[in-house]
């Protein structure tokens, strides 16, 4: 644990005050997204899959289940429903004929640039109405906040 000269008090004030927020932010910008959104919005887990998918192409379901924190046969169940959907593609590995990478289709990829581009636009509306001071507040929170997220996600570490 790294030394800082924060009390236990206020580390507790942080974590409330993040366990508020954070939240309440997403639900505010996914609001705003569906409201534009032409697709129905796929359950969470889906989502969460396609993120990871995203951001690890050729992940097999293993490794998609230990980053989600989801068992495998729970994620093969959503893999076969998305395949179905035109979401992901299972593709055979070359070096390994018993494992499938998994990646996304031009369709879900398509959604995903959009629905991102919407997140953006909503974020940059939003960033336009606030003070230099809370500006420049937030952007050096950024680092501390990807680091935050590394130490919560068992995954990343």
């Amino acid at each position: 644990m790294p030394p800082h000269s924060a009390s236990g008090q206020d580390i507790d004030r942080v974590a409330a005050e993040l366990a508020a927020c954070l939240p309440a932010l997403s639900r505010a910008l996914e609001r705003q997204v569906g409201q534009e959104f032409p697709h129905p919005k796929p359950p969470e887990a889906q989502l969460a899959l396609l993120r990871h998918v995203a951001a690890h192409d050729g992940t097999t379901v293993r490794e998609a289940a230990r980053a989600l924190l989801m068992k495998p046969n729970n994620v093969s169940a959503l893999v076969t429903q998305m395949t179905e959907q035109n979401l992901l593609e299972r593709r055979q590995d070359p070096a390994d004929k018993r494992v499938a990478r998994l990646h996304l289709t031009a369709v879900s990829r398509r959604q995903i640039t959009e629905v991102q581009s919407l997140m953006s636009t909503h974020l940059a509306r939003a960033l336009h109405t606030l003070t230099d001071g809370e500006l420049d507040a937030l952007g050096s929170a950024l680092g501390a906040l990807h680091a935050l997220n590394g130490r919560l996600h068992p995954a990343t570490r």
